[in-house]
């Protein structure tokens, strides 16, 4: 017979149900090492992401991914340097699908592309992420700095739409494309930022025919 005395201690209670507890299968990777594991990296990037959604940008702390993710602070800060980098790499995530439709003419293609990624900041996460991103980077330098990267190797889904336009011989030689590129993602972001993320068509077409009207040849 076994007279062991009992073990006095409680049971420890499954707390997995309660907002900002754990995932499933997050024990055990606090003591992940430097070369980066993908299960814990999607733990965190998932916890991330659920956060944000939950508590906003305002209760969004990398102490708090944490510990929905099960991991350590250390490890967070190993593989992303900042909040900026991670809700970066979370914004990655998500799949912007554009239309490739040629429609023959730059207005047509710009509308499209501008529905497009409206949609998308409106439909998923996106919209929520990129807002948060960008308030972070007002007074954060590593994160303005991780902004501007992360814009630079964006720029290719507005620059293909004048790619085309210009094979097509719609553009004027002398056009700026910089210049346009910053115009076209002034529009997108002030929509971005006050929430107007609707399908205004009318507005789409309007400003489309606008940048149209000023850079292609006469």
């Amino acid at each position: 017979m076994n007279d062991a005395p009992a073990d006095p201690r409680p049971t420890p209670r499954d707390d997995r149900s309660k907002p900002g507890a754990a995932r499933p299968g997050a024990a055990g990777r606090t003591s992940a090492g430097p070369r980066r594991s993908k299960a814990s990296a999607d733990a965190i990037l998932d916890a991330a992401q659920d956060l944000l959604a939950e508590a906003g940008y305002a209760g969004f702390s990398i102490e708090q991914v944490a510990k929905r993710a099960g991991a350590g602070k250390p490890t967070i800060y190993r593989w992303w340097n900042g909040k900026a980098a991670l809700l970066l790499e979370v914004y990655a995530r998500q799949k912007l699908v554009l239309a490739d439709d040629d429609t023959g003419t730059l207005e047509g293609d710009l509308a499209s592309m501008l529905r497009s990624i409206c949609r998308f900041w409106r439909e998923t996460p996106a919209g929520d992420i990129f807002r948060s991103i960008i308030a972070e980077a007002q007074s954060e330098p590593s994160a303005l700095e991780a902004l501007r990267n992360f814009l630079g190797e964006r720029r290719h889904h507005v620059a293909a739409v004048f790619a085309r336009a210009r094979a097509r011989g719609e553009l004027d030689e002398e056009l700026d494309l910089d210049t346009t590129l910053d115009i076209v993602s002034g529009f997108l972001w002030a929509r971005l930022l006050v929430r107007r993320l609707d399908d205004d068509v009318e507005g789409f077409n309007a400003f489309a025919r606008q940048i149209a009207r000023g850079v292609t040849r006469r």
